[in-house]
């Protein structure tokens, strides 16, 4: 005899299957994100960042980081996974922007994500409450060309028909909400989220760097 309560918990049972298959992720041909300049190494630190190009708290943690990067070199492999905050209405079409930089040239994607930092007013909420997204766009193509250079503005404007770029930037966003993340900047050491709220400066960094590379080379002799 099947009871009430058999039924409860065949029903979540199914639901539960329900979701899963539902929510399952597309898979991308290939590892989320802009590796920096190109470094790759097994023996390195590795770092993600989660960041949205028109937020205040992702442009302040980049510098810092940045001066950590140029320190250690290639001791630590760095990405960067654009996370289009959906409160700010711009962010997605930036995000997108630098997808398709990147598959125009890799070189392009870190130069474009630092003129966003820059110049990130431009595009708030606020001075653009009124500007339709396709204007958006196309004040974003010609954002990028400052840093790409005009021959590049077709390409541009290729990508952004193009739906793969689309696609590629709604997976950046589903592969961070994957990981638990919930806000720009969001920092993973080898794997491991950073749960520290306040920016994190160059002194910093290296307290968090300078004993995993001092484990590495201890591992080694």
């Amino acid at each position: 005899m099947v009871t009430g309560k058999a039924i409860v918990l065949s029903v979540l049972v199914t639901l539960s299957v329900v979701v899963r298959t539902a929510s399952q992720l597309p898979i991308p041909p290939r590892y989320d994100g802009f590796v920096y300049k190109n470094r790759i190494s097994a023996d390195s630190v590795l770092v993600e960042a989660f960041f949205d190009p028109l937020c205040p708290d992702s442009r302040d943690s980049w510098w810092p980081l940045k001066e950590a990067l140029r320190y250690y070199k290639h001791n630590i492999t760095f990405i960067v996974h654009p996370f289009a905050l959906p409160y700010h209405n711009n962010a997605f079409i930036a995000s997108r922007s630098l997808h398709v930089a990147n598959k125009i040239n890799t070189s392009y994607t870190f130069p474009l994500l630092e003129r966003f930092f820059r110049y990130q007013q431009n595009f708030y909420n606020k001075p653009t409450l009124q500007t339709s997204p396709a204007t958006i766009t196309q004040q974003i193509i010609h954002f990028a060309l400052e840093k790409t250079g005009n021959s590049s503005f077709e390409k541009f404007v290729l990508g952004f028909q193009d739906k793969s770029s689309d696609m590629t930037t709604r997976i950046s966003f589903k592969y961070g909400c994957s990981r638990a993340v919930t806000g720009t900047p969001y920092f993973f050491v080898n794997g491991i989220p950073l749960n520290i709220e306040e920016t994190l400066d160059f002194a910093k960094w290296k307290s968090i760097i300078d004993p995993l590379l001092a484990e590495q080379a201890q591992a080694y002799t």
